[in-house]
């Protein structure tokens, strides 16, 4: 461990130290990884000096969908769309067609971004940011499934304008289990598909499969969906609505937010059920069950934080053990890698 000046940083170190405010408030935990966007707000809050790893600690190998800047800057656009928009004018919406190419275009530059395992975490819930990354696996999903570039196209297109409806709602939906809602509540919640549909149904430029993403991703194959029970469910809808759920899921909209693997194990719950199972296959592929950074506890007590992902088998990482099963520390760590331990697996995240 050492002090660095923040300004001598280059992108990539491990925090020794949590990083903590005035107000004692934790602004970056021990362990992150300072990613260029990290250090230029440290710099921006006139931070001037961290505690990070030495240079043999072991390097987490975290993979993202979308650069952090590049994420940020299409939130930044979505938001002002969207935020513009009014509900008698929606030509101006045309403009995220574009930025579902962006997005697209972003996750092909990835180099054999069909082989990769993403490390896709928890978060707040921001609409904005969950068009976003809702985009981002639904489209990776149909092209991993070998979909048509034009399909692809409206499902990009269809993900970025999918919750337009939720801007017409006063329902507080964020982090709450549907069953706090009031029956008031839950009738306006549930009509929020329709009132985005409503707003473009008549939208020359926008396809008439994006036009379903908006009004069908909350309806489910077994006919238990919401807001016309519909069963008879366009593929690429089945694609966008399975993707919509792990999202929402893991950011807490509409629903209580849940750690990424509960969500994993809820869509291997009601594969072929609710949502189409090659679909489902095809998710699973690239979606870390664990991501890095996770902290773990292994079926014999022992304990670390996962570091990489293993290609082949996304609930079988790599862990850095911080205590052995006795519970005694492990001062410099020592690696796991899980897929050449059959007898050891992960049994369950800490918080």
């Amino acid at each position: 461990m050492k002090l660095c000046k923040v300004s001598d940083l280059k992108g990539g170190e491990i925090l020794a130290k949590p990083i903590i405010t005035n107000d004692y408030k934790v602004l970056l935990s021990e362990e992150t990884i300072l990613r260029k966007d990290y250090v230029q707000k440290l710099i921006d809050l006139e931070i001037t000096e961290v505690y990070i790893k030495d240079k043999d600690h072991v390097h987490m190998q975290e993979v993202v969908l979308l650069k952090s800047e590049v994420e940020e800057s299409f939130k930044e656009k979505v938001k002002e769309v969207l935020e513009r928009h009014t509900y008698n004018n929606s030509g101006e919406l045309a403009e995220l067609q574009s930025t579902a190419e962006g997005i697209i275009s972003n996750i092909l530059e990835e180099e054999e971004v069909v082989e990769k395992i993403f490390d896709i975490k928890e978060r707040s819930a921001d609409i904005y940011e969950h068009s976003i990354s809702l985009c981002s696996l639904s489209t990776l999903t149909a092209l991993k499934l070998n979909r048509d570039e034009g399909e692809v196209h409206d499902i990009g297109v269809g993900c970025l304008l999918h919750d337009l409806g939720l801007r017409y709602l006063t329902v507080d939906y964020v982090d709450k289990d549907p069953s706090e809602f009031s029956k008031l509540e839950t009738m306006e919640y549930l009509k929020h598909p329709v009132y985005g549909y409503s707003a473009v149904k008549d939208e020359g430029w926008l396809s008439p499969l994006a036009k379903n993403i908006i009004l069908y991703h909350h309806e489910r194959l077994d006919g238990n969906g919401f807001p016309l029970k519909a069963t008879d469910i366009p593929y690429a809808v089945g694609i966008v609505s399975l993707c919509d759920t792990f999202d929402e899921m893991i950011c807490g909209i509409g629903c209580k937010r849940v750690k990424v693997y509960e969500a994993v194990e809820y869509l291997k719950t009601f594969k072929g059920v609710k949502y189409y199972a090659d679909a489902i296959d095809t998710f699973l592929e690239f979606t870390a069950v664990y991501p890095v950074g996770s902290t773990v506890i292994l079926s014999d007590g022992s304990q670390g934080k996962v570091v990489r992902q293993n290609r082949e088998f996304p609930d079988r990482p790599v862990i850095l053990l911080s205590k052995d099963s006795s519970g005694k520390l492990i001062p410099r760590g020592k690696e796991a890698d899980l897929t050449k331990i059959n007898d050891i697996f992960i049994e369950k995240e800490l918080i």
